[in-house]
């Protein structure tokens, strides 16, 4: 009798050890790196949008969801301008050039993002340059 309940034992630890193995094995998790060229914001009242920063090809992707997401943009210092990253047409409002977000986590790290950009009412034209995403997935 008590032989048959260690083998039980072992069993349920090795059925619990498969699974954990398993699943930390069937989740994998990564990150992509993608950089948009520069652009010209010239207006307040309409939105600029970026070119579509999307993984690179071959990259493992599909059917990871993102984690978070790291941006970066530079303009000249003294003209500011409103900035948003977008994945199709959900947007987050971003804090200033550079800065992580969570607002995307669980879409599929597949899907391409881009920015948009305005400029504040009365600004001249401003140059956004060094575009660039990191997103990290599982």
């Amino acid at each position: 009798m008590q032989r048959h309940t260690q083998r039980k034992r072992w069993a349920s630890l090795l059925v619990l050890f498969a699974a954990l193995f398993v699943g930390n094995v069937a989740v994998a998790s990564g990150s992509w790196v993608a950089k948009v060229p520069g652009m010209m914001v010239a207006m307040s009242d309409r939105q600029s949008t970026s070119r579509r920063a999307a993984p690179p090809p071959g990259a493992p992707v599909q059917g990871g969801e993102i984690n978070r997401i790291q941006w970066r943009y530079q303009h000249p210092p003294g003209q500011p301008v409103n900035a948003w990253l977008c994945q199709a047409e959900r947007c987050t409002a971003l804090t200033g050039m550079r800065g992580s977000t969570q607002a995307f986590a669980g879409e599929r790290a597949s899907k391409p993002l881009h920015f948009r950009f305005t400029l504040p009412a009365g600004e001249p034209p401003v140059r956004v340059q060094g575009m660039q995403v990191i997103v990290n997935y599982q």
